[in-house]
């Protein structure tokens, strides 16, 4: 499986992304429904009813009976506000439901991404330690050897095969690391855990358009932050909504305009009472007291509006931080890959030269044991950092809100023009 295959398993089979897909998709529905308020109403009814009349002074008893349809109508002409606040509101809660659905996926992403660098890092964890012990199994069978022929003692053969345990010890742990990451990889992408897959290899060098986002300064980057992240947009939504919401509760303060008519036909079998109706109103509704309680719940609505906008502000700090954070986390992480394959390099040669030095009996069993030993801790830092920086990159990517769908590490950016005011 591919880290696009991996990401889309991830995102079809993960409940939170499907939560917020049906939350999205209602909220649509809410605001489609909300636009019905610019349309009149018409209803059609229709009745049949029979009915008998007691005799009185100068009418006889006598039965009737009546049918016929009616069409009505009826049309808010205006209302100060009301209905186009209400209309907004259902508008910006779509919309801040469908960022917010974003924002999930996003998160969904980063998720599995980062489960599945931490189970490549186990791997290959595991497989340097490997290596790490055949090196070991290498240098106690030449410990043999020489104790053999009468040019070692059984010191060396000892340390040897301390050494050798040491890394097996170190390799089963690793292997059990494997599978627990490996489950943890399934669970991310909402299989069970004990779920059988495989994942190739990621490539060691990143795609062109990461090495492109690595290059923007950081102020280009919270400035693309502010524009990209679907979080903060859908808390500038609800404020958006928080605000139609005043004018909602404004309007209700205000008097209203109505129109309704109706119009029908009514059939009897008595002519006196049959033939066409209809009526015709147009209605004033002006609010005059209602014990404060329409007074209160505008001053509710401008409080949550104040707390909206205080939210949106709060959440756009947040996102500066994490920003400027995964920013030099990753400029750090950087540094480590570069300085690890250095580190890496050295201990090569160093094991090199203690294992040819202990070969024609110039060298110690323990000089040979530390090259080793640094050689295998330099093989661990170097899979560690490495996978690290995958790690620090797709967190800024996150961050920053530029996270591609299929897991891609970043998306095509503009130029650096702060470092050409700079």
């Amino acid at each position: 499986m591919t880290l696009a295959q991996i990401v889309d398993l991830a995102l079809r089979n993960n409940p939170a992304t499907r939560l917020s897909w049906a939350q999205a998709r209602s909220a649509a529905s809410e605001y489609g429904a909300s636009r019905g308020q610019l349309f009149p109403t018409l209803t059609l009814d229709g009745s049949v009813s029979r009915s008998r009349s007691v005799a009185i002074a100068g009418r006889p008893a006598g039965e009737r009976t009546q049918y016929g349809p009616s069409l009505g109508l009826s049309y808010l002409v205006l209302d100060f506000g009301g209905r186009a606040g209400s209309i907004d509101f259902s508008r910006q809660t779509a919309i801040a439901a469908d960022l917010s659905h974003n924002a999930t996926v996003q998160n969904t992403i980063l998720q599995v991404e980062s489960s599945l660098f931490n189970y490549l890092a186990t791997r290959a964890l595991r497989d340097a330690e490997r290596v790490a012990v055949e090196e070991a199994t290498a240098s106690l069978n030449a410990a043999e050897e020489r104790r053999r022929v009468g040019l070692a003692t059984i010191a060396d053969v000892l340390q040897a095969r301390t050494a050798r345990s040491q890394a097996q010890l170190a390799l089963e742990s690793l292997e059990g690391g494997v599978l627990v990451a490996q489950g943890g990889l399934a669970v991310a992408m909402g299989l069970p855990a004990n779920a059988s897959f495989e994942v190739p290899s990621l490539p060691d060098a990143p795609p062109a358009d990461s090495l492109r986002f690595i290059a923007q300064s950081v102020d280009t980057l919270l400035a693309l932050a502010a524009r990209a992240r679907p979080d903060l947009a859908a808390a500038r939504a609800q404020a958006a909504t928080a605000a139609a919401e005043v004018r909602v509760a404004r309007s209700a303060l205000m008097p209203s305009i109505s129109l309704n008519a109706n119009g029908g036909y009514t059939g009897s079998n008595n002519s006196t009472f049959q033939g066409q109706t209809y009526t015709l109103a147009l209605g004033f509704d002006l609010p005059v007291f209602s014990g404060f309680s329409r007074q209160y719940q505008l001053q509710s609505a401008s409080d949550r509006l104040a707390a909206a906008s205080a939210q949106a502000d709060l959440t756009r700090q947040q996102i500066a931080l994490q920003v400027f954070t995964a920013y030099y986390n990753l400029q750090t992480a950087t540094d480590r890959v570069r300085t690890a394959a250095d580190l890496l390099a050295s201990a090569t040669e160093s094991e090199s030269v203690a294992r040819g030095r202990y070969r024609e009996g110039v060298g110690s069993i323990v000089d040979l044991l530390i090259a080793q030993s640094a050689l295998a801790d330099a093989r661990a830092q170097e899979v560690q950092v490495r996978w690290q920086w995958r790690g620090a990159l797709a967190q800024l990517a996150h961050d920053v809100g530029v996270l591609g769908i299929r897991g891609e590490a970043l998306a095509p950016l503009g130029a650096d023009s702060t470092r050409d005011a700079r």
